[in-house]
């Protein structure tokens, strides 16, 4: 059998055992192919596997013993039959004695030409075990600078990756602008800055690393849910480092931990760089406030600052149902009353199902997520209360259409007439790096409702929607307020190229 059979085959094993993925196992292969050595040492060394697996690993590939060079217990006897020169040379350890023999500690079975001069050298038959490649190097290079005691001694596992712990990590994202912190095994923990991701100087995570970080931030409770869903949003409080959201999840073979940093002072409209006309909405009697755009574009502080211009301009009962409440509000002119999921109600569907009890004014909604909560909400929109809520679209008349789209076609007139009838506003944003700092600067979408919106979205025709966005002066178009914001200097023509929905029409406007 080749090397190159036998690397394949222990990464064969270790892919049926789910110890790795395919892409970590490429990636071990690369570095071998970039720098040598043996496969199983490659994948402990990118921090993919733990000792014990590729041990594992080894034993069940080779049918010949193999061994823990850390967990065995280490004859001076033994080890002083070669010299730090031959220990070299051979690239073997003499470990123990067995019945006569001499266990030697080896990388592969048939190691040559140790097995060949060896026992000629020593004078005695010889027994080998394997052990990982780097465990046996690490260890010639640890007795080559120390003495060999008198009694049986453990070799110290001195090139053990040395991991912050995750409040430290958590510290590091509080102090930074990062938005988030990503922690994913088989590469390097990051913050995401302007969302780019910008990795630590740390050793590379690892699958059992990884639960060492989920069991230190999850209660019994949230781990048996976690163990049920296979994934769990929560808030955690440090009284020194503030609030942040947490989301575990798995991913291929191993848990991945998304954590945000949540800023306990409300921003206003202002420090947002948000239009001002937002309370104007915000203050109305009843109707529906649609937020939306991508994951991690402000549409939680949007809705925040939102409920904050209620609490303090009106005298009303608030309710927010939220997974998990990012801000905190304290009760101003109004009461605010703040659920979360998995604490004070087990679901949307279930925190909105009864929510008419509690006499609501005004509703809060941290995501529409399925038929029955949107449902829900538009009724409430249209039993005269105020409801405000996210969801994730592309624009604001795409945020329309995925209301629309989640019922069954027979019900889909019926939500299109109640849309008509209380959609307040459709409000889309991005967030993009500010041209001079490291601020990030909104771009929006104002789609409100008029006469002419609500006939459009009972007849559907969503494309007259988009071109009356586009041409209306009463509305905002995402290109031209992208269109602005690089007029004023405010952001990279570039970066506004990005994410603007008609090249053409964004480059028109710049002219």
């Amino acid at each position: 059998m080749s090397n190159e059979q036998k690397r394949r085959k222990l990464g064969e094993y270790l892919l049926e055992e789910r110890a790795l993925t395919p892409v970590q196992l490429d990636k071990a292969l690369q570095k071998q192919e970039e720098t040598g050595g043996q496969i199983g040492s490659k994948l402990v060394e990118l921090n993919l596997i733990e000792a014990k697996t590729l041990v594992k690993a080894l034993s069940k590939q080779l049918g010949h013993p193999v061994a823990n060079l850390l967990e065995l217990r280490l004859d001076p006897k033994a080890l002083k039959l070669l010299s730090t020169d031959q220990l070299k040379k051979y690239q073997v350890l003499p470990v123990a004695f067995y019945d006569k023999q001499v266990v030697l500690a080896v990388m592969t079975p048939g190691q040559k030409p140790a097995v060949d001069e060896l026992p000629h050298i020593l004078g005695r038959p010889i027994k080998t075990i394997v052990v990982p490649a780097y465990q046996l190097l690490m260890a010639i290079k640890e007795l080559a600078s120390r003495e060999i005691p008198e009694t049986k001694f453990r070799l110290q596992a001195s090139a053990a990756p040395k991991y912050p712990g995750i409040w430290e990590l958590c510290r590091r994202l509080s102090k930074s602008n990062a938005s988030d912190l990503l922690l994913v095994a088989g590469t390097y923990p990051a913050l995401k800055e302007n969302h780019e991701l910008v990795r630590f100087d740390t050793p590379m995570l690892t699958p059992e690393q990884m639960e060492i970080y989920a069991n230190d931030l999850m209660t019994r409770r949230q781990k048996e849910e976690f163990a049920e869903q296979r994934d769990i949003d929560f808030a955690l409080t440090d009284h020194r480092l503030g609030r942040f959201r947490v989301n575990i999840y798995r991913q291929r073979t191993s848990i991945s931990i998304a954590i945000r940093h949540i800023i306990e002072d409300i921003p206003t409209f202002d420090q947002l760089n948000l239009p001002n006309w937002l309370e104007n909405y915000a203050l109305k009697a009843q109707g529906l406030i649609l937020i939306s755009g991508p994951n991690g574009h402000g549409k939680s502080t949007t809705m925040a600052a939102m409920i904050d211009v209620i609490n303090s301009k009106s005298k009303r009962n608030i309710i927010t149902i939220e997974d998990p409440i990012e801000y905190l509000h304290q009760h101003k002119s109004s009461n605010v009353n703040q659920r979360e999921i998995g604490i004070d109600t087990s679901s949307f569907n279930e925190g909105l199902r009864h929510i008419y009890r509690e006499a609501p004014d005004v509703i809060m909604i941290g995501e529409m997520r399925d038929r029955e909560s949107i449902a829900i909400a538009l009724e409430a929109a249209d039993t005269g209360h105020l409801v405000i809520s996210s969801l994730h679209a592309n624009n604001s008349v795409m945020a329309i259409n995925r209301i629309v789209d989640v019922f069954k076609s027979e019900q889909q007139q019926q939500i299109r007439v109640q849309l008509a009838d209380n959609l307040l506003l459709s409000f889309h944003q991005r967030l993009l790096k500010a041209r001079n700092s490291d601020a990030r600067i909104p771009a929006f979408e104002k789609l409100a409702n008029s006469h002419r919106v609500a006939n459009l979205i009972r007849e559907g025709k969503d494309h007259q929607i988009r071109n009356l966005l586009v041409n209306a002066e009463e509305f905002v178009s995402l290109d031209s307020n992208l269109a602005h914001l690089v007029a004023e200097r405010k952001v990279e023509r570039e970066m506004a190229r990005h994410v603007c929905l008609d090249q053409k029409q964004f480059l028109d406007m710049l002219k």
